[in-house]
C-alpha cells in the first residue's frame, strides 16, 4: 500500500474518528433514521457453538467480545440487530453440522443464528457462502433489513454483501479487522485463487456504503468517496468499573490474554520467562486455541507462571484490572496496520502498561502507556520485560485516554453519527438520481 495513502488516512482519522465523503450508490432509501434493522454478518462464536462444533483451532476470543459489544451498543441506540454467523469449522471432516440459533444470548434482545457447516475439503467455503446467503434471505423475508454490516472479507460475507447491494438494494458497511490482501505477517499471498478472491474483494471495497476499520492502513484501502470510521476497539463498562475498583491495588503481574495460535507469540513469551524470570513478579496466561495443550505443558514447573487457560469475562476483567503490565507479543508484520490487537485498547483502558510489538502508529496519548518491542523473539521479550520492571516503566499508563476514545459512550455516539452519515448519504444520492 502506498505510504502516502496511509499518511492521508491517518490525517483524517483520530480516535473513534469519522471520515466524511460523498457516496455514489444505487441502494434504496432506508427508512427515516430512528430505528434501523441491521443484519450483522460475522464470525461470531458463542458458547453453544463451542459445545456443538470443533472450533478451538479457529476460535477468536477478541472478535467474539468485540462483536458482542458493538451489537449491544447498536441495540442500545434503538436499532434492531440480528447476528448471523457461518460458524466455521476449519478442520476437514465428513460430518454435517446443522444450523441452529444460539440459546445462550449475550443480549436477550439480539438473536444469533448459525449456518449449517459441512467441512469437506474444497467444499467447506462454498457451502458456508451458500448457507449464509440462504439464511440472510430467510431472515430478510421474515422481516426486511435496512442495513447489512459484514465483519471482514471472508467469502460468505462477501457473497452476502454483493447480494444485499445488487438484489436487496440496501447499504452495506464493512467492519474491517484483518487485511484481506496480505497474511498476518504482512506478506502477499500468491496463486490464481488468491488473485481471484482479491479482485472480488477490491470490487466490493468500491461498492460498500461505509467502512469501520481498526487502523488507518485499512481505511486507506477504501476509495475516497466511501465514509470511514476508525475504531480500534471497544471498552466495556465492566472493564471501566473493574479498573476503578482496583486502581490502587495493582499487583506485580504480567498478563497475556488471547487466542493460543503461533502468531500471538505465547510460546516465545513462556520461553522468555523460563530463561529470565523476574523476582517478585508473576506471568499470567489466559485464553485458548490450537496450541493450548502444548503451551500448558511448556509452562509446567516454570516458576512464576500461572496458566489459567480459558476464563470467564469477569475473571479476565479482574486479571486485567489488577495487572501492572499486559503484553502482546504478536509476530511482527511487514505491513504495519494490517491487523490490530483489540486487547491493546483493553489493556490500556484497564490501567496497565502495555508491552507490544508495533501494529501501526497509534494516537500519541495512547502511546504514553506503551513500550514497543522490535520483534517477538524470547530474547527481546525477556530484555524488555526486565527493563520495564527494573526502571518502573509500568507506571506510564493511559487509562483515561483509552476510555475517553473507546469507552462505550464514545463509541455509541460515533456509531450513531456514522450510521446516520451512511444512510443519509444513500438517501441523498437516491434523490439526486430520481
Amino acid at each position: 500500500m502506498d505510504s502516502r495513502a496511509v499518511s492521508k488516512a491517518k490525517e483524517r482519522a483520530t480516535g473513534c474518528g469519522l471520515i466524511g465523503s460523498r457516496r455514489a450508490t444505487r441502494c434504496r432509501i432506508p427508512k427515516p433514521f430512528c430505528t434501523v434493522r441491521i443484519a450483522y454478518l460475522s464470525t461470531y462464536q458463542g458458547p453453544s457453538l463451542l459445545k456443538r462444533r470443533p472450533i478451538i483451532r479457529n476460535r477468536s476470543l477478541s472478535n467474539t467480545v468485540k462483536i458482542e459489544l458493538i451489537a449491544s451498543l447498536l441495540c442500545a441506540n434503538a436499532h434492531d440487530v440480528e447476528v448471523i454467523s457461518h460458524g466455521e469449522v476449519v478442520d476437514h471432516k465428513l460430518k454435517f453440522y446443522p444450523a441452529f440459533s444460539e440459546p445462550q444470548r449475550f443480549d436477550s434482545r439480539i438473536p444469533v443464528h448459525y449456518c449449517s457447516a459441512l467441512p469437506i475439503r474444497r467444499l467447506n467455503g462454498l457451502w458456508s457462502s451458500l448457507r449464509m446467503l440462504e439464511l440472510l434471505k430467510a431472515r430478510h423475508r421474515a422481516a426486511p433489513f435496512d442495513l447489512v454490516i459484514i465483519f471482514n472479507l471472508k467469502e460468505p460475507q462477501v457473497a452476502c454483501a454483493n447480494y444485499a447491494l445488487r438484489r436487496l438494494g440496501i447499504p452495506v458497511i464493512l467492519e474491517y479487522e484483518d487485511d484481506r490482501f496480505v497474511n498476518v505477517v504482512g506478506k502477499t499471498e500468491n496463486g490464481w485463487l488468491s488473485g481471484y478472491r482479491s479482485r472480488s474483494c477490491k470490487s466490493l471495497l468500491a461498492a460498500v456504503s461505509g467502512c469501520i476499520a481498526v487502523s488507518p492502513h485499512l481505511l486507506s484501502q477504501m476509495p475516497e468517496y466511501v465514509p470511514g470510521m476508525l475504531l480500534r476497539g471497544v471498552v466495556g463498562d465492566d472493564l471501566v468499573q473493574g479498573t476503578k475498583q482496583s486502581a490502587k491495588v495493582k499487583r506485580n503481574r504480567i498478563l497475556f490474554s488471547g487466542t493460543h495460535i503461533e502468531s500471538n507469540g505465547v510460546a516465545n513469551l513462556i520461553a522468555a520467562w523460563r530463561s529470565a524470570p523476574i523476582d517478585g513478579w508473576e506471568l499470567h496466561i489466559t485464553g485458548q486455541g490450537e496450541l493450548t495443550t502444548a503451551l500448558r505443558q511448556m509452562a509446567e514447573n516454570v516458576p512464576g507462571v500461572v496458566f489459567h487457560g480459558l476464563v470467564s469475562r469477569q475473571e479476565l476483567v479482574e486479571l486485567m484490572s489488577s495487572a501492572r503490565i499486559c503484553i502482546n507479543p504478536h509476530a511482527v508484520s511487514q505491513t504495519p496496520g494490517n491487523v490490530f490487537a483489540f486487547k491493546i485498547i483493553e489493556y490500556l483502558a484497564a490501567g496497565a502498561h502495555c508491552v507490544t510489538t508495533r501494529m501501526g502508529k497509534l494516537e500519541t496519548d495512547l502511546e504514553h502507556g506503551i513500550t514497543y518491542m522490535q520483534d517477538n523473539s524470547p530474547e527481546t521479550i525477556a530484555a524488555i520485560l526486565k527493563k520495564v520492571t527494573a526502571e518502573r516503566g509500568y507506571e506510564h499508563v493511559a487509562p483515561k485516554a483509552a476510555q475517553d476514545a473507546y469507552g462505550s459512550h464514545a463509541v455509541s455516539k460515533s456509531l450513531g453519527i456514522f450510521l446516520k452519515q451512511v444512510t443519509q448519504g444513500v438517501t441523498t444520492k437516491r434523490k439526486e438520481v430520481a
